[in-house]
């Protein structure tokens, strides 16, 4: 994962929907000074920008992409709020939600959903998996698109104009695990089991390839399912290769089970996976499993030094508003929101073929720190965060780049 620096000044959260018109003011009148006054709403004739997003809100990972669309009505909320104009017209921002469960011919049946309906900008998906066959749909479409969390390189390697992500992608994920996992864990066998999704697969064989480069030994590769329950065959296997490592590429719904037959089996290893392990769910997902100090994980994404605070302001606003803590991705969500919204502004307009372009010229300081785009939509300097689990907590361990 990784990120970014300085911070968005979070607007007031007042949901202007629900609102009041702005008044003309009277001159002899004096403010108020008890209260500010609550955001006006947006006038009648405001410009509606529609904003699809898509993520799996249903399905085994459904709380990952709860959180994201919780990330995305936050940003939504807090542009209405600031009454942003794009060109001479205040915008009126519209979530249209979709739920693609986490399911690649769901993801493109959305997909197309949000393109008849002409949505004017698509922040999403979730998984790689169902990400990369809707971005053709999308880039046919001349629609821009921000994935917050898909890692396969593949996303923005299609020659699509219109694909962008806020987070590292695997290339940095699975590399930066593989040598952390022999330099600083001292692992030399080193098992791997990934779960053929795009994700899972992706981010497995960029490990194995780092941890090959810095002098380890695979003594196994094997495979399951991203909604598999029984691992126990192929972590037998494995066992037998007696590794002090494994890897395991997929999402925390199995990766959580996977742990607790690991310790059924007496499997003494270090446990290690990418952002899609790496969340604030797995210690319920693994129970006493999860061990101290036993899983390494990493999040696309980070921050340090100067950045920590506006990150933590939005944590802890986020849980105000919606009652649970951020799970891993709604962060990004929100300032891939607000990416668009930039380049909206920037343009002074929201069709998609004439704001599209300011969106690779983007220098936006989010919650998550600095976003700017590589030519093929990468972020640039992207950050990644280390994370353990102490007393079933997930513990950051370092920020990398």
């Amino acid at each position: 994962m990784q990120l970014k620096w300085t911070a968005v000044a979070l607007a007031a959260l007042t949901l202007v929907a629900c609102g009041k018109k702005e008044e003309a003011a009277a001159p002899a009148a004096p403010a108020p000074t008890a209260a500010a006054p609550a955001p006006a709403a947006p006038p009648a004739d405001a410009l509606v920008v529609k904003i699809g997003h898509v993520g799996p809100t249903s399905g085994p990972i459904a709380h990952l992409g709860k959180d994201n669309e919780l990330g995305a009505k936050m940003a939504i909320e807090d542009l209405n709020a600031k009454g942003l104009k794009i060109g001479d017209k205040v915008a009126k921002f519209v979530l249209v939600p979709e739920d693609d469960a986490g399911d690649p011919k769901q993801g493109t049946a959305v997909a197309q959903k949000l393109v008849d309906e002409k949505v004017n900008g698509i922040v999403g998906h979730l998984n790689s998996g169902t990400t990369i066959p809707a971005s053709k749909l999308y880039s046919d479409a001349g629609i821009p698109q921000v994935s917050p969390s898909a890692t396969n390189p593949k996303y923005t390697r299609q020659g699509f104009k219109t694909t962008f992500r806020v987070v590292a992608d695997d290339t940095q994920l699975g590399g930066t695990l593989g040598k952390y996992a022999v330099e600083t864990l001292k692992g030399k066998n080193i098992a791997v089991i990934d779960d053929r999704t795009a994700y899972g697969q992706g981010v497995a064989e960029e490990f194995e390839k780092a941890a090959k480069a810095a002098g380890a030994t695979i003594v196994g590769h094997e495979f399951t399912t991203d909604k598999s329950t029984d691992f126990n065959a192929i972590l037998t296997k494995l066992k037998a290769t007696k590794p002090d490592v494994l890897f395991f590429g997929g999402m925390d719904a199995v990766g959580g089970p996977m742990l607790k037959q690991v310790k059924q089996l007496g499997l003494n290893v270090k446990f290690m996976g990418g952002d899609g392990l790496c969340t604030g769910e797995l210690p319920k997902l693994a129970g006493d499993a999860i061990g101290e100090d036993m899983v390494v994980c990493a999040e696309a994404g980070g921050v340090d030094g100067d950045f920590k605070q506006p990150l933590e302001d939005f944590k802890a606003k986020f849980k105000t508003k919606n009652g649970v803590e951020v799970q891993i991705y709604a962060p990004y969500v929100y300032d891939a929101v607000n990416v668009l919204a930039e380049a909206m502004v920037k343009a002074g307009s929201s069709d998609p073929e004439k704001y599209l372009p300011e969106v690779g010229k983007v220098q936006y300081k989010g919650v998550t720190g600095p976003i700017a785009f590589d030519e093929k939509g990468d972020i640039k300097n992207g950050a990644l965060t280390l994370f353990t689990y102490k007393g079933g907590v997930r513990t950051q361990i370092a920020v990398v780049r």
